[in-house]
C-alpha cells in the first residue's frame, strides 16, 4: 500500500521524481538534474535505479518506487542473515521482521529517496562486517569484509558518505570494548577497499569531465557533506546547515517514535543486555554468545550520539542505525528465561497498539466520513477490528506467558493495520497531493503563453518540469526586491508571459473548515487573502489552483 496505492507526496517525492524522469531521458547520467539544472545534493545510484524502471515500466508513481521494494526486502534479508549467523534462525526472523516494521524504516522504505538503498546497503554491510570481524580464518575474513566494502560502494553512491557512518563507527567500538586492537591491523579488513575506491573514484571521474565538473564535486562532497555539521562559505541555497536544526537530545527525545510499534521491546531489550553485559564483567570475561549483543550496541548507539551533534536533525538520518536495534531485538526474542519486565513490554505493546487503532479510527471517522466511498470506509473498519482481535490475542498470550505467539499476533496486527485499513486512508490523502492535476491544469491554461515560476521551491519546479512544461523561465527566490526587480524586467521583455506562483496556506479539509466557521465565519476569506506583492506588481490572478488540505497555486498576468 505505501509504495504503490499513492501518487508523489510532499516533502521530496515530487523532487526525487523528477530527478529520476530526468535520469530516464538524458544522456549522460553521471550528474542528476531538477528541471535541467544539476542538483549536487546525492550522488546517482536511486536515480539510475529508479530512472530504469521509469524507462521500462512508464512514468506513474509505482514504478518508479517498484524499486524501494527491492530494497526493503535486501534490508530485511541482511539484517535477518546478520541475526541468524548471530543468534540463530528464530532471531534471524524476528529481526528482519523489525527492521522492516519500524516505523521509521517503513516509512524509509515507501518513500521514493535515496534513503531506501542507503538502509539496505547499510544492513548488508553489517552483515560483512560481522562476519569479517568475528571470522577465525583469513579466507573467511576477507569475504566478510568484502562483502561490506562492496555494500558500502552502492551506499555511497546512493547518499555518500552517510553509508559509512554505522559500520565506520561499529568496528572501532567493538575494538575497543574487546581490546581487539590487532583488527584494525589485519589487511583483509582494508583489502576491499579497493572495490569500492574503484566504484566510487569512477562515478568522480565521470563527474570532473562533465561541464563545471569542480564546482560540482565541491558541492557534492564539501557542502552536502561538511555543511551538513557547520556553516561553510557557500551560496545560501547551499547551506544546508540553515535548514532542519539540530537541539540537544533531539533524537534521544523521538527515537521511541522511530521505534514504534516495537519501542517498549527494544527497551526490554535493552534492559536485558544490560543486566547480560553487567553480568559478564563481573565475571572478567567476554562470552561469545554476547557477541550479538555488543554487535548491535555498537552499530546503534554511537551513531545516534554522532547525529545528536550535527548542525542539521531529520528522522532519517538515523535510518542507518535501526539495524542494530532490530539485531538486539532479534536476541532478545530468544531468551527463554523472561521475567516480568519483559511480559509487561508484551502485553503494554498490545495495549498501545489498540490505542493506536482506536486513535486511527477517531481520526478516519473525522476527516473522511463525508466524502470516502462507503465501500473504502467498510474495508478500514474491517481492517481496524481484525487488527484489534489480533493484538487483544497477543495480550492474552503474553498473560498466559505463550511469548512466541503473542510476538506474532503483535507483528500481524501491525501488518494489518499497514495494508487494510491503510488502503481508503492512502486513497483519500491521495487527493490531497495530486499535484499532477494542478500541473497539468496550468499546462492547459497557459498554452501559447511564455511562463514563468516565481520564486519557486524545488516542488513547483518538479510538477511544472513533469507535467506542465519543460525548462520554463525561473526567477529564483527568496521573494525579495531583488527577484520582483528581476520579475518586472522579464515581464517588460515578455508582456504576455504567465506567472506561477505558490500562495501561502492551505485549503482546510471539509470538516475542519465547517467546525471552525462555527466559531469564526470567514475564515475561508481569510484564507484567500493574496500577498500584497501581487497587486504591489501590478499583477491580477487569472486563475487559482487548489487541492484540498493540499498546496495552493496561482496563475498570475498583466494587469490591462
Amino acid at each position: 500500500m505505501g509504495l504503490f496505492a499513492r501518487g508523489y507526496w510532499t516533502p521530496d517525492e515530487p523532487r526525487e521524481a523528477d530527478i529520476a524522469w530526468r535520469m530516464s531521458r538524458q544522456a549522460d547520467k553521471a550528474v542528476p538534474l531538477l528541471a535541467g539544472e544539476a542538483f549536487c545534493e546525492k550522488p546517482p545510484f536511486a536515480y539510475w535505479v529508479a530512472g530504469a524502471s521509469i524507462r521500462a515500466f512508464g512514468s506513474g508513481a509505482w514504478s518508479a518506487r517498484l524499486p524501494n521494494l527491492l530494497y526493503a526486502l535486501i534490508a530485511a534479508l541482511g539484517v535477518g542473515l546478520l541475526a541468524r549467523r548471530s543468534v540463530g534462525r528464530e532471531a534471524g526472523l524476528a529481526a528482519g521482521a523489525a527492521l522492516a516494521t519500524f516505523l521509521l524504516s517503513y516509512q524509509v522504505l515507501v518513500w521514493l529517496a535515496t534513503d531506501a538503498p542507503l538502509l539496505a546497503s547499510v544492513s548488508v554491510a553489517l552483515y560483512g562486517a560481522y562476519a569479517g570481524f568475528y571470522a577465525e580464518r583469513s579466507a573467511e575474513r576477507l569475504r566478510g569484509y568484502t562483502v561490506m566494502h562492496a555494500a558500502l560502494a552502492v551506499g555511497f553512491l546512493s547518499k555518500s558518505a552517510a553509508a559509512w557512518m554505522v559500520p565506520a563507527l561499529a568496528i572501532p567500538v567493538l575494538v575497543l570494548w574487546e581490546r581487539r586492537w590487532r583488527e584494525l591491523a589485519r589487511w583483509e579488513l582494508y583489502a576491499g577497499l579497493v572495490l569500492q575506491a574503484a566504484v566510487i573514484l569512477a562515478w568522480v571521474a565521470a563527474v570532473y569531465r562533465g561541464p563545471d565538473g569542480l564546482e560540482h564535486l565541491k558541492v557534492f562532497f564539501w557542502n552536502n557533506l561538511a555543511g551538513r555539521f557547520a556553516h561553510v562559505d557557500a551560496p545560501q541555497a547551499l547551506q544546508y546547515a540553515s535548514g532542519h536544526r539540530n537541539s540537544p537530545g533531539k533524537y534521544l527525545v523521538e527515537l521511541p517514535m522511530y521505534l514504534w510499534p516495537w519501542t517498549l521491546l527494544v527497551a526490554a531489550a535493552l534492559r536485558r543486555a544490560w543486566l547480560a553485559l553487567r553480568a559478564a564483567r563481573a565475571g572478567a570475561g567476554m562470552p561469545t554468545e554476547l557477541r550479538p549483543v555488543r554487535f548491535a550496541l555498537a552499530a546503534a548507539l554511537p551513531s545516534v550520539a554522532l547525529l545528536s551533534v550535527a548542525a542539521t536533525a531529520r528522522n532519517i538520518y538515523l535510518a542507518p542505525a535501526l539495524p542494530g536495534f532490530a539485531l538486539l531485538l532479534g536476541w532478545w526474542t530468544t531468551l527463554e528465561s523472561r521475567d516480568r519486565w519483559d511480559d509487561w513490554a508484551l502485553r503494554a505493546t498490545a495495549h498501545l497498539m489498540l490505542a493506536a487503532m482506536l486513535l486511527f479510527a477517531a481520526a478516519g471517522s473525522v476527516l473522511f466520513a463525508s466524502s470516502a466511498p462507503r465501500g473504502s470506509l467498510a474495508i478500514g473498519a474491517l481492517g481496524l477490528a481484525a487488527a484489534a482481535l489480533l493484538a487483544i490475542r497477543a495480550e492474552s498470550a503474553a498473560r498466559h506467558e505463550q511469548t512466541r505467539r503473542a510476538q506474532l499476533a503483535l507483528l500481524l496486527a501491525y501488518c494489518v493495520l499497514l495494508s487494510v485499513p491503510a488502503w481508503p486512508l492512502y486513497r483519500e490523502v491521495d487527493g490531497w497531493q495530486d499535484l499532477p492535476s494542478v500541473a497539468r491544469a496550468i499546462a492547459s491554461d497557459a498554452r501559447g503563453r511564455p511562463l514563468i515560476l516565481m520564486a519557486p521551491d524545488e516542488t513547483t519546479q518538479a510538477i511544472i518540469d513533469m507535467y506542465a512544461r519543460s525548462e520554463p523561465v525561473v526567477v529564483p527566490g527568496p521573494l525579495d526586491t531583488a527577484s520582483l526587480t528581476a520579475l518586472r524586467e522579464r515581464l517588460a521583455r515578455e508582456p504576455d508571459a504567465l506567472i506561477v506562483t505558490l500562495l501561502p496556506g492551505r485549503e482546510l479539509v471539509g470538516a475542519f473548515l465547517r467546525y471552525a466557521e462555527r466559531f469564526k465565519p470567514g475564515a475561508r476569506a481569510l484564507d484567500d487573502q493574496l500577498p500584497p506583492w501581487i497587486a504591489a506588481s501590478g499583477l491580477t490572478v487569472a486563475h487559482r489552483y487548489a487541492l484540498p488540505n493540499g498546496r495552493r497555486y496561482a496563475l498570475l498576468e498583466a494587469a490591462r
